[in-house]
């Protein structure tokens, strides 16, 4: 058997705290052929020492440092441009990947592709989210459960919900378990950096244009901690939805969905910041237009984000 080149990158953004046991993660993984790309954007702590420190032995790990501060997107771009592996897998630097990760996904895509015989193909993990409260959410991969959606498939449903009942969408898109062949990704060209959130929605996208399937693994592959930001505010994610609305506005008028996928983020917005007139207003607003589709969406949405938050809340 072969083993192809893999480029295990993590962006590190202030993470001092986190950032050793995400390296050590992909260390420890049992794939015998990779390489460890660190990008650090600009932290203002100490954690380039930290990473220095954790790879001073370590031959196939190397860090490179940004000048000035890119965000994600950006920071995930100088991954793709400095990789050499024929495959990327994307680390948060406050996760933890199993000692498989990598072994699992790759045996997934390859077998996928040689099984259907198509060429655009990308990877997500299974794993687990933890909060501090000791609450675990499972992350059930988009594709790991029955059908895996495909092309315009993808792009209906993380634009604007709609979902096909034979495909299982698992938790969605997410950068932090993306496993991608390089020339791909690249075909694509990488992350939009001007969005500062939702930028792996955005990538789920253009990769839907071009006709990838989407799959996952089945067995958990890397634990998430739950944490909190400046870019990560009900603001923030507000902006960065409705501009990728307004980027897809073509394709969303030509399937008469626009208006959906531009009034939706405003549900989500006025429930995170309580306002609740404003939240029913805009669905009546959505449901004059779209009745059967938005019922669906609140619906199955709404008592499982009630649940999730009851349970995030909970000591």
């Amino acid at each position: 058997m072969t083993f192809p080149l893999i480029t295990v990158g993590i962006t590190c953004y202030n993470a001092a705290d986190t950032i050793g046991r995400a390296i050590c993660s992909a260390i420890a993984q049992d794939w015998p052929n990779t390489e460890i790309i660190i990008v650090d954007d600009c932290s203002s702590d100490n954690s380039v020492s930290v990473v220095q420190e954790v790879i001073k032995d370590i031959p196939h790990a190397r860090l490179i440092c940004h000048e000035q501060n890119k965000k994600p997107s950006g920071a995930r771009n100088t991954i793709i441009a400095h990789s050499k592996g024929e495959y990327i897998a994307f680390f948060d630097d406050d996760d933890e990947s199993l000692p498989n990760r990598l072994s699992e996904q790759y045996s997934c895509l390859t077998e996928y592709q040689k099984k259907t015989g198509h060429a655009n193909v990308v990877c997500y993990a299974s794993g687990v989210r933890h909060y501090s409260n000791g609450y675990k959410k499972p992350l059930l991969a988009v594709g790991s459960n029955g059908e895996c959606p495909k092309g315009a498939q993808i792009i209906d449903y993380l634009l604007f919900y709609q979902k096909d009942p034979d495909v299982f969408y698992g938790s969605g898109t997410p950068s932090c378990s993306l496993f991608i062949p390089s020339e791909l990704i690249r075909s694509v060209n990488g992350f939009d950096e001007s969005f500062v959130r939702v930028e792996d929605v955005d990538l789920a996208v253009r990769l839907g244009l071009v006709d990838t399937h989407f799959i996952g693994t089945q067995n958990e592959a890397f634990v998430q901690y739950a944490s909190s930001g400046h870019d990560k505010t009900p603001e923030k994610n507000l902006q960065a939805e409705l501009r990728l609305a307004e980027k897809y506005k073509d394709y969303l008028l030509g399937v008469s969905r626009y208006y959906y996928a531009s009034h939706w983020p405003y549900v989500r917005y006025y429930h995170f910041t309580r306002q609740y007139c404003k939240l029913f207003g805009t669905l009546a607003g959505l449901f004059v237009r779209y009745p059967w589709p938005i019922m669906r969406h609140f619906c199955t949405t709404a008592p499982r984000r009630f649940f999730h938050e009851r349970r995030m809340r909970k000591m």
